[in-house]
């Protein structure tokens, strides 16, 4: 059985985490370090992917949000446009898929159906939708939402940045982008649907236990918790 080191890394700037994932992801190639989950928040950040390089679902020019506090990055990920911030559980897996894993929607899917079993756990109905990534709720009808994005690079076999799940965040932050340059659905958080059934939202420390905890068996990897950044 495969070892999964899962660090606790609390809240980090963005640049700063995808520094730390390129130095694993090169640790991971050379087999220096074992499979490894980051679990963490950001400060306010948009990250731009492939797919949204004219920055056309950028609705705010850069100047104003850097203004209000926002930094936007260019990233190596697939997709558009996204929203990381407080209150949305970030997980960056650097995995070696070599080589019994080598299957890039499987790998997708298992990431997925984590959000899934996380909304599960709070008794909200996630589910997949298909032609889009990511986790939804009520995917099939007019008010289908997002709960949580997936974006993902793959070199040499292992995996870099992963998914965000929104436990809590600001959503009014979301309608400052065409989030993921789907312009005819919504967003929605855990805090939001437990909202609407009169509950409270769990502390985001709990779901980020749950979601090391998922992931670990969705991947039949032992699962070792780590507070703090990985040394390198």
């Amino acid at each position: 059985m495969r070892r999964l080191h899962a660090y606790r890394v609390g809240r980090i700037g963005y640049g700063r985490a995808h520094t730390l994932q390129q130095r694993l992801v090169t640790a991971r190639q050379t087999g220096a370090i074992e499979d490894t989950l980051l679990l963490l928040e950001h400060p306010p950040v948009f990250t731009l992917g492939r797919g949204a390089r004219d920055g056309s679902n950028l609705l705010v020019d850069r100047t104003t949000l850097a203004a209000q506090g926002f930094e936007v990055h260019e990233t190596g990920r697939g997709g558009d446009v996204t929203y990381h911030g407080p209150g949305q559980l970030v997980a960056y897996p650097i995995l070696d898929l070599s080589p019994d894993r080598q299957d890039v929607r499987r790998y997708v899917a298992s990431l997925e159906e984590t959000m899934i079993r996380l909304a599960a756990d709070h008794g909200v109905c996630a589910e997949r939708l298909e032609g889009f990534n990511g986790a939804w709720v009520e995917p099939r009808s007019a008010r289908a939402r997002k709960i949580g994005a997936v974006g993902v690079r793959i070199s040499r076999w292992v995996t870099m940045h992963g998914f965000a799940f929104n436990v809590s965040p600001n959503l009014a932050h979301f309608e400052l982008i065409v989030p993921c340059g789907i312009r005819d659905k919504g967003v929605t958080s855990l805090e939001r649907e437990l909202s609407e059934l009169g509950r409270p939202a769990p502390a985001l420390d709990e779901v980020l236990g749950r979601a090391g905890e998922h992931f670990a068996a969705l991947h039949g990897s032992e699962l070792h918790w780590h507070e703090g950044l990985p040394d390198l």
